[in-house]
């Protein structure tokens, strides 16, 4: 098995890279990015810097691998935020250069497409962080959520155990980049339900794999990244989340029994599922529409799980994934699953 390490942590005042390693979105949507960075000076008391590609549309593979080892190489850059997620991550993979990267270990913080770098960090033996890109989480319209804010200050700068809350409040309908009244406002909210749990007679704890489940699919598909020996995995806590794109209720069974026929769920000792998003500007749905949305997916992994491991510990709508807030988790670290106490704690 992979030894996996946490990198070591910054503190204030240290510089940190910006890099768009998934997509250059930065570039056509200045205004979110730049509060992002604002925040991260003011809030954080960090110091971004820039790498050549980070505001590129386009950018090709071997110059957004570029800015990953420059950024990893540097020594006076403490840790790694993604701008932001997209969808052709996996073409920087081949790339990337694993003994700089295993050299040079370093926090990276990303989600969505950034799974791909948070899956081959792990392989290399690097603990990384799925939540909190500069252009969403930081960039939020008003202010940061404060439990976003806490969770990501507490894996910046900690190294201790950091409990996970339930949303009291949650969003998943965002508003228009390119109008500048999106930015005069916080978000609207909606009231929480809490977690909801499955099996949850045991405790476990154990080392997290996973993220958003659509990009799980292309790298089981492409075989990168994934352990050549599932028991890599025995025991462990699986995280998964499902996009913007909004995945049918099919395709997340299908996925997840492909990942089952591999051998790979029935490895893991529990599973936290995120909320899942349940509109987007092509499907504006109705609260109800996406209350029925939400319900076909648990469904769906329900099924899959009994059929592939029926007595792992689920845990449905954990803040981890395309919504609002964004609660960041150790990937590779460690996560702590109390189902008789109805808690999560993971390890930064």
């Amino acid at each position: 098995m992979v030894p996996i390490t946490y990198p070591p942590k910054p503190s204030s005042g240290d510089r940190v890279a910006v890099i768009s390693p998934a997509s250059g979105l930065p570039g056509l949507f200045p205004r979110p990015y730049e509060l992002g960075l604002e925040r991260l000076r003011e809030e954080y008391g960090l110091k971004p810097v820039e790498y050549p590609s980070t505001r590129t549309m386009g950018a090709k593979p071997a110059e957004r691998a570029a800015d990953v080892h420059a950024a990893f190489a540097d020594p006076e850059i403490k840790a790694v935020i993604a701008s932001i997620g997209g969808d052709d991550q996996i073409t920087v993979l081949p790339h990337l250069d694993r003994e700089l990267i295993r050299a040079n270990p370093k926090p990276f913080f990303g989600t969505s497409d950034n799974t791909n770098l948070l899956a081959y960090l792990r392989n290399t033996g690097i603990v990384g962080y799925h939540g909190a890109s500069v252009m969403v989480e930081l960039g939020r319209p008003g202010a940061m959520h404060p439990q976003t804010a806490a969770s990501l200050r507490a894996a910046l700068f900690t190294s201790g155990p950091y409990e996970l809350r339930p949303a009291a409040r949650w969003n998943d309908v965002d508003r228009d980049w390119a109008d500048p009244a999106t930015f005069d406002e916080e978000p609207g909210s909606r009231p929480g339900s809490g977690w909801s749990w499955v099996n949850a007679e045991r405790v476990t704890e154990g080392r997290s794999w996973g993220g958003c489940l659509e990009i799980l699919g292309w790298l089981l598909m492409a075989d990168r990244e994934i352990a050549r020996d599932p028991a890599e995995y025995d025991g462990g806590v699986l995280l998964l989340e499902t996009s913007e794109e909004m995945p049918s209720a099919a395709e997340v069974f299908r996925t997840l029994r492909n990942m089952g026929e591999r051998g790979l769920l029935r490895r893991f000792a529990a599973l936290l599922m995120a909320r899942p998003k349940t509109w987007s500007f092509e499907r504006p749905h109705s609260p109800e529409e996406g209350a029925r949305y939400a319900a076909e997916q648990r469904e769906a992994v329900l099924r899959a799980m009994r059929a592939y491991a029926p007595d792992a510990t689920i845990v449905f709508d954990v803040d981890f994934g395309h919504t609002d807030p964004q609660l960041v988790l150790p990937y590779g670290g460690t996560v702590r699953v109390d189902g008789p106490a109805r808690r999560i704690t993971v390890t930064y």
